[in-house]
C-alpha cells in the first residue's frame, strides 16, 4: 500500500482527467504527450499486484482491460 487515501486517489484522477481534456484541444505535440502518458499508465496498470489495484478500487479483470487498449483510444 503506497498510503494514498481514497480521496487523494479521486482527486488524481480527476486531474488527470482535466489534463487529458486539455491535451485534446491542444496542438498536436500535446496530443502525442498524452498518447505516450496513456501508454505509459495504461502499461503500468498491467504490472500492478492484486493489493494495489484493491487500493485504488480496480480488479484485475479492469486492469487488464484498460492495460491492453490501445494509447490512441480514450
Amino acid at each position: 500500500m503506497n498510503g494514498m487515501s481514497d480521496v487523494r486517489l479521486a482527486l488524481h484522477s480527476q486531474e488527470l482527467e482535466a489534463g487529458q481534456e486539455r491535451a485534446m484541444a491542444a496542438p498536436a505535440n500535446s496530443r502525442w504527450n498524452l498518447f505516450w502518458h496513456r501508454r505509459h499508465t495504461r502499461k503500468a496498470l498491467l504490472t500492478l499486484t492484486r493489493e494495489q489495484l484493491r487500493d485504488i478500487g480496480l480488479t484485475a479483470e479492469q486492469a487488464r482491460q484498460e492495460g491492453v487498449k490501445p494509447f490512441w483510444r480514450s
